[in-house]
């Protein structure tokens, strides 16, 4: 079993969370206001813990980024470089603008030539990102019941660390689709946008990708 630490106390970070914390895993949730995680904290047992995204850097062997696109960057920082190096961090970010979605189509304040994920890796060269679970609604990225397996396309340049993240993803009850290294990024968090679709137009947030071979 591992020590998780996640960056980002909402409904992402406290689902992965207690996914992790289901398959025996420690976890430390990073945040600027411990508070929010009280009942988090009270439900998840002795395995869960609460900590700033400094400690939660330092207490981590896997690391999941799941703060806001907009303050992915600062939290990592806060965290504190050297907490990072050599670390897999699981990048579960969407590179969404603060702008309403538009006929249900999220804003990005990215374009389709660079993805968040490109700036955080070339930002924080020492560590190993892996773009995962960011396009799914966080009460489906932990067993979601469907008849057959979703597939969670990821992508980065360290490929022990995308081994090991495939190996989560598959107690999770996803498929994985490696589609290469961290310019892959580009195509992925675009999905975000295209899941989100059914929900803002008619409230229909039950769904997930499956790739046809």
């Amino acid at each position: 079993m591992q020590k998780i630490g996640i960056l980002g106390s909402g409904v992402v970070g406290q689902a992965l969370g207690s996914g992790f914390i289901k398959y025996g895993h420690e976890v430390m949730i990073g945040t600027r206001d411990a508070s929010k995680l009280k009942d988090w904290k009270l439900n998840a047992g002795d395995k869960a813990s609460v900590g700033s995204f400094l400690d939660t850097a330092k207490f981590a062997e896997i690391i999941i980024l799941a703060a806001k696109g907009t303050v992915a960057k600062a939290v990592l920082e806060m965290a504190g470089i050297e907490n990072l190096k050599d670390k897999t961090i699981i990048d579960a970010t969407n590179p969404i603008a603060d702008a309403p979605p538009e006929h249900g189509v999220l804003k990005y304040f990215t374009t389709l030539d660079r993805s968040l994920m490109e700036d955080l890796q070339e930002t924080f060269q020492n560590a190993h990102f892996v773009k995962a679970f960011n396009m799914i609604g966080s009460h489906l990225m932990v067993n979601p019941g469907f008849t057959e397996k979703p597939t969670m396309f990821i992508c980065g340049n360290n490929e022990k660390a995308k081994k090991d993240v495939s190996e989560i993803l598959e107690k999770f009850g996803f498929e994985t689709e490696d589609l290469g290294n961290v310019e892959s990024a580009r195509a992925i968090e675009p999905l975000a946008m295209l899941w989100c679709i059914p929900g803002f137009r008619d409230n229909q947030w039950g769904h997930a990708f499956k790739l046809l071979k």
